[in-house]
């Protein structure tokens, strides 16, 4: 299988691209530089059509939609907020034109999605068949996913990866937490009761993986771990796994003084299930996020 991914050099990209060259696949990486390197392509997300020559994608058979700027950048100014925009949905509908002027374009668009979808659930567990929630960020998946949607129409399967937290010790949302938690600075967010959906980053390559080769599954598909933890559960268990204590709170004023709206995205959360993986027989390696952790941050990982 020849498969082009947006986003490689991304935390999810980069393992990606690993697992399917070591497999025997080729990988097309989509760069926004000048190529250095064989299986590089040049492509601008933010031009109409990407930049990219309609021949790009000859003999391609899939590609894996992962570009996006990091949510957790900062506060979300009103130029912070077009940066996120852009780099979702713009990007899209660019990736989306090339393909549809494509003359042999791939069979199948796996694009980067969100659990943000679905807005604060609280302690409501949700699945694919929920309705979208409300919000920057609700609002933001939800136009990102429809910009993927006319792929369709160019003759692709398109599967929306609606990723929970990815947890990799090579950065994501462990980045910073790993160095303050052994500090013994491991501490709750508010009350801690709200809900984090997580996957391991293993799983999320595999699940990724594994849609590549199911032509029968398109739209929405919860890219979750089966328990979803709250973030006290969450904070335990890391403070466990590095054996360190973690009995420290940041209320939630602080929060809010300190990342305006989207400490909202710290404080609400939500409880997703993975239910079209499940039903279709995909098998999670790590489905408690103890045993993540656990794997993650091994000694010499």
């Amino acid at each position: 299988m020849r498969v082009a991914i947006t986003g490689s050099s991304g935390l999810i990209g980069t393992a990606l691209a690993k697992a399917l060259l070591r497999d025997g696949q080729q990988v097309v990486r989509l760069v926004r530089h000048p190529p250095r390197q064989p299986g590089e392509v040049r492509w601008d997300p933010q031009a109409a059509d990407g930049g990219l020559d309609p021949a790009a994608f000859d003999g391609v058979d899939a590609v894996v939609h992962l570009s996006g700027a990091p949510i957790a950048g900062g506060w979300w100014t009103q130029a912070r907020k077009r940066e996120l925009r852009a780099s979702r949905v713009q990007s899209t509908r660019a990736l989306v034109a090339a393909l549809a002027k494509s003359p042999s374009p791939p069979a199948v668009l796996l694009s980067g999605s969100a659990v943000g979808w679905y807005g604060n659930t609280g302690t409501r567990e949700v699945d694919e068949y929920a309705p979208a929630g409300t919000g920057f960020l609700a609002d933001l998946v939800s136009d990102w996913e429809a910009a993927a949607l006319p792929a369709r129409q160019a003759g692709l399967r398109v599967a929306n990866l609606r990723s929970g937290v990815v947890l990799s010790r090579r950065g994501g949302m462990l980045g910073p937490l790993v160095p303050l938690f052994r500090l013994g600075l491991g501490a709750r967010l508010g009350s801690g009761a709200q809900y984090i959906s997580w996957i391991s980053v293993t799983d999320h390559v595999a699940a990724v993986r594994y849609l590549l080769d199911r032509p029968g599954i398109d739209g929405p598909v919860n890219l979750t771990a089966p328990v979803p933890v709250t973030n006290a559960e969450f904070t335990a268990d890391l403070g466990r796994v590095l054996q360190r204590p973690a009995v420290l709170r940041v209320p939630a004023p602080v929060l809010r003084a300190g990342l305006g709206e989207l400490s909202g995205e710290l404080l609400g959360g939500q409880r997703v299930l993975p239910r079209r993986l499940l039903s279709a027989g995909f098998a999670f390696r790590y489905p408690e996020v103890a045993g993540a952790l656990m794997a993650e941050l091994a000694p010499g990982r």
